[in-house]
């Protein structure tokens, strides 16, 4: 295995990114100003690109910008640019790559009969199939992101109104997503009919909100009202809100990485506490896997609630032996190999005296590509740790997602190309045990994967995809090409 792989952690940290948070509101006086603040909430899910859509009554005001929300939208100007009663926003994380500015959501189009703007979480698995019909029809893309599929289907579809047509484009489409759309009159929020990726309702001084998370709610004073369901289809307009069920029933295939990684810990999901989860989760992997051992530390912040979870339930010491350093961009410099060869480094340090003379167990919630988990060994082995116990919140991940979040192609995937054991011996621990399927279905409320038709997408663990990928399977279109240009900013 190459350790180059990992090159410096903010340049590729080793890690799954979720692919982009989404927000909406309609009907507020500083609807710009409340976007903005909504997704620095949503950073988490994605820190390259940010971008804000407005309507005034009169005209859309777009705003897209690459870097952090609060480098783009804190100034008053900014605000200012974002007039309106009405607006959605975006914020995504890219892959490695170039980062493209007309790729940056949300995406605006002038249709006849008004502007359409679309900001989307998720992955459109048949995008390129779509792409190359609409191509031949005379559409013209200006971007490659996945997202433009859908405003070409609505833009060409027959139906008489804009929602029908919206969902005559969704109807087209396979995959995971959750979108928010503006029009002069609407603001639409739809869940795929799995319901993989995440959509909430809320409010805020009597004005409807859609977010990805509820911590989107809580940044603005606002309220949950509830989750829209898989498969549904909110109308936002003056009269009020309306609820469609557009698509055929289906299972719920709601992703279990949220819990395990993506969501942030302050947030809920189907009312219960993401934080409290992890925590159980890291008592369902001591019941498992406990060990003999000294200290219980957490690869830092990830693995903290599950590491805190993991040492109550062994009854074993807590402690913070890594500290983090979160002032580390992303593009802090183009690396020398020198500079390059201690970039573990420069995000994490050893705290010695909590280390040193002490059996560790590391907690961390999944192991990627390895070579960082083996670099974080090796530092906590060289602060006097005897004994480096590794313990993983989740289970191997054999599989990438294509669903909407940035993950290596298989052979990359350290876990399906090595056993438990050599992969033990990859990142030089004493041991190394990782939380089963049926033990993270206990941790989430469920008790057990229902062998015939498990509740949530866990396809990065299982391999078991709950939609057809088409352009996987249509190699002819080059779509590994084309998901990686659709998940760049």
């Amino acid at each position: 295995m190459d350790d180059d792989l990992t090159g410096l952690p903010f340049a590729h940290d080793d890690k799954f990114h979720e692919e982009c948070g989404v927000f909406g509101v309609f009907g507020h006086p500083q609807a710009g100003a409340l976007t903005a603040l909504g997704l620095h909430a949503l950073q988490h899910r994605g820190q390259e690109a940010a971008g804000i859509v407005t309507f005034d009554g009169q005209q859309f005001h777009v705003e897209r910008h690459l870097g952090l929300v609060g480098d783009n939208f804190s100034t008053a100007g900014a605000i200012e640019r974002l007039a309106g009663s009405r607006a959605i926003g975006h914020t995504r994380y890219a892959t490695t790559g170039g980062q493209i500015l007309r790729n940056v959501q949300p995406m605006f189009a002038e249709f006849h009969g008004g502007g359409f703007a679309v900001a989307h979480n998720g992955n459109i698995t048949n995008a390129m199939t779509l792409q190359r019909e609409l191509q031949k029809r005379g559409s013209i893309f200006q971007s490659t992101s996945d997202t433009e599929t859908v405003i070409h289907l609505t833009a060409t579809s027959q139906k008489p109104i804009l929602v029908e047509r919206f969902i005559d484009a969704l109807s087209r489409i396979e995959g995971a997503y959750a979108f928010v759309a503006l029009s002069e009159k609407k603001l639409i929020g739809v869940r795929d009919p799995l319901g993989v990726r995440p959509l909430i309702l809320g409010d805020v001084d009597g004005c409807p909100v859609l977010a990805s998370e509820s911590v989107a709610l809580d940044i603005i004073g606002g309220r949950v009202i509830r989750e829209i369901e898989p498969g549904e289809m909110v109308v936002i307009t003056d009269e009020g809100i309306e609820s469609l069920r557009p698509f055929a029933p289906a299972s719920s295939r709601f992703c279990i990485f949220e819990f395990v990684y993506f969501a942030r810990p302050d947030s809920l999901i189907g009312g219960t506490s993401v934080y409290s989860v992890r925590k159980r989760i890291g008592a369902q992997l001591a019941l498992e896997s406990g060990i003999d051992a000294d200290v219980v530390i957490p690869v830092p912040d990830s693995g903290t609630p599950a590491a805190m979870g993991f040492a109550e339930a062994s009854k074993l010491p807590f402690d913070l032996g890594i500290i983090r350093n979160h002032y580390v961009g992303r593009t802090f410099i183009q690396p020398t190999d020198a500079i390059r060869h201690m970039g573990v480094r420069l995000k994490h340090n050893p705290n010695r005296s909590v280390i040193e003379g002490k059996r560790v167990v590391l907690v961390d919630d999944s192991i990627v590509r390895g070579t960082t988990s083996r670099k974080i060994v090796q530092m906590v082995r060289d602060a006097g740790a005897t004994e480096v116990h590794m313990r993983i919140a989740s289970p191997p991940t054999i599989d990438p997602c294509f669903y909407g979040v940035d993950t290596p192609e298989k052979s990359k995937l350290i876990a399906s190309q090595m056993s438990v054991a050599e992969l033990a011996s990859f990142i030089n621990v004493d041991s190394l045990a990782f939380l089963s399927i049926d033990g993270l279905y206990r941790a989430v409320g469920d008790a057990r994967r229902n062998n015939e038709l498990p509740q949530y997408c866990d396809a990065c663990f299982t391999g078991d995809y709950p939609t057809v990928l088409t352009d996987r399977e249509n190699a002819s279109l080059k779509t590994v090409r084309f998901v990686s240009e659709a998940q760049r900013a």
